[in-house]
């Protein structure tokens, strides 16, 4: 007698549910990466392609947080989408609404830090400004944010998040069956002016940027968005070329004594080694001009002589000048320019041919105004004495 044939099944292999913690978070992968976590999780190859297609527009165009939502995509592809990875932004834990508009978010990211973001509405425009990293190295003696020392870079995910999360409280995503080109934009403009520099997290803020500017995801025009650094020259020119924003400069000084007090990067690569990368990056990017961001302190860098000099030192870089009337905060070593000051000095700048626009600090009663960020575990005041002593008196 034969012994009977084994009994067989076919088995079909059910993923196993990664837990919350080891599954990928989708924000903030590059088209190339994203491709290849869908390739590792088991996309077939050729599918590929149109696979991340399909995802980035839910994610970037829609703002959809959840697979199950992605009706067009197979029931069982969304599973295995939802067994491997997730769709998380930062989180908003204080919303504070300025009596002019303003909102600042503090949001918490991995680890537990804080960064900040503020939506500023105007008439023409809606500016989301973000941070780029936890704290600062910098240390520019005006700037409260220089006062937190640096904790670490932000992830793409986690810059390209604030955006995300700014959408969410505006209500900006479209609705269903509509073309997101033709909605109105609450939020038009990027500036890169928040807590860091930009710079020190290039190829964070590249990565961030290049999901932002996407024509089939969040669409905004390169020209929209705004760079701000302090100088980080042998980076000037790799912006030009990878990301290709405007540019503005945190400059405040026309001496290197003042400004290596001002912003002591300066040490490193002073005004003239930073003006030689700057007449070079209109052309390299095709930007229209350079914003040379100047904030206005009291009998330290706003006097006729700094005017003359800032215009003689810029000559032949097309640029705007954008006055900043210092926005003080607890224990600041300076004091905002007297408005009579500021309107001499803008008028000398305007009369050498350079558009100098005095900004209307914003937010300032929830401390949200230009330099005034910190994330508020983080807001150990500290005298005006001790930051002027540290600084040499400055």
């Amino acid at each position: 007698m034969q012994p009977a044939a084994p009994i067989t099944q076919d088995l079909v292999t059910i993923p196993r549910k990664l837990p919350q913690s080891e599954r990928q978070n989708l924000v903030g992968l590059t088209r190339d990466g994203l491709r290849a976590a869908l390739i590792e999780a088991g996309t077939p190859e050729k599918q590929a392609k149109m696979r991340v297609g399909q995802i980035w527009q839910w994610i970037y165009q829609k703002g959809v947080r959840d697979f199950e939502s992605m009706t067009n995509l197979a029931k069982d592809y969304r599973a295995l989408l939802a067994e491997r990875f997730e769709i998380a932004v930062p989180e908003v834990v204080q919303r504070q609404v300025s009596a002019d508009g303003t909102r600042k978010y503090l949001v918490r990211i991995a680890g537990g830090h804080e960064v900040e973001t503020v939506y500023i509405p105007e008439t023409d425009r809606g500016t989301l400004c973000i941070s780029s990293q936890v704290g600062c190295t910098l240390t520019c003696s005006f700037c409260h944010t220089g006062t937190q020392k640096l904790v670490r870079n932000l992830t793409p995910g986690e810059i390209i998040g604030q955006v995300m999360l700014a959408r969410d409280d505006l209500g900006e995503w479209p609705e269903p069956g509509r073309n997101p080109k033709n909605e109105q934009r609450l939020l038009s403009n990027i500036v890169l002016m928040g807590m860091g520099e930009p710079l020190y997290n290039f190829d964070g803020v590249r990565d961030a940027m290049q999901i932002a500017m996407d024509g089939e995801g969040i669409s905004l025009s390169r020209r929209r968005i705004t760079l701000s650094t302090s100088g980080v020259v042998p980076e000037i020119a790799r912006t030009a070329e990878e990301i290709g924003c405007l540019l503005a400069v945190s400059f405040h000084a026309t001496t290197d004594e003042v400004r290596d007090k001002l912003v002591p990067i300066n040490k490193r690569w002073n005004i003239t080694e930073l003006l030689d990368a700057l007449r070079a990056y209109p052309k390299l990017s095709n930007s229209e001009r350079i914003t040379f961001e100047y904030v206005m302190l009291k009998d330290v860098n706003d006097s006729d002589a700094d005017a003359r000099r800032l215009v003689k030192l810029i000559r032949g870089i097309p640029a705007k000048i954008n006055l900043i009337p210092f926005n003080e905060w607890p224990g600041a070593p300076y004091e905002r320019s007297d408005w009579e000051r500021i309107e001499a000095f803008a008028d000398i700048v305007y009369k050498a041919g350079y558009a100098s626009p005095v900004r209307t600090p914003r937010g300032e009663d929830i401390m949200a105004a230009c330099g005034q960020l910190k994330s508020a575990t983080e807001r150990g005041r500290r005298s005006r004495a001790q930051i002027a002593s540290e600084l040499g008196g400055g």
